[in-house]
């Protein structure tokens, strides 16, 4: 396990980011569209890492690719697996590891996968403001309630007070 995750998420052309990830070891990238709400999926998924579930799911339209995120608990850590499916249209509802290819993956701590996902998605706010994201993103709107949930259960569940508890960092 690598403890240098970095996560970036960029609005970089009208309906469309751009995402990296690395763990010191190995680094992904994609460029998603905005068909999904990928940005608010994404937020949700980690706050689901804060309940009782054993893992979550989120999906990003690559169109017409989908690259299918999955996050599994393990102890304090987070395993988390990136899938490639060639087709999003025939690929929904199949299982991750068939008709994928996988084309990331890492184990991490909980705490700064969540601080890094985090601090991504206040930057995106930062930079672009609630309406500027709309405007960019176009179909959906900035998800302030997602960012808002994740950084109370970050701060409360992983003891993280003004980003003391960050091994992260945006790129």
């Amino acid at each position: 396990m690598a403890d240098d995750l970095r996560f970036s998420w960029e609005l970089v052309s009208a309906g469309g980011a751009t995402y990296r990830i690395a763990d010191g070891v190995s680094e992904h990238r994609a460029h998603v569209g905005y068909c999904t709400d990928a940005l608010a999926d994404l937020l949700y998924a980690m706050t689901g890492l804060y309940g009782n579930s054993p893992g979550e799911r989120v999906s990003f339209d690559l169109e017409p690719m989908e690259m299918r995120w999955r996050f599994r608990r393990q102890g304090a850590d987070v395993v988390i697996t990136v899938h490639e499916f060639p087709d999003g249209a025939t690929s929904w509802g199949s299982p991750d590891e068939t008709g994928g290819t996988l084309s990331w993956s890492s184990a991490q701590p909980r705490g700064v996968l969540g601080h890094a996902v985090m601090e991504a998605a206040e930057t995106v706010l930062r930079v672009h403001g609630e309406a500027g994201y709309l405007e960019r993103w176009m179909r959906h709107p900035f998800p302030v309630a997602a960012l808002q949930d994740l950084r109370r259960l970050h701060r409360r569940g992983d003891d993280c007070r003004h980003g003391q508890c960050r091994n992260s960092s945006a790129y």
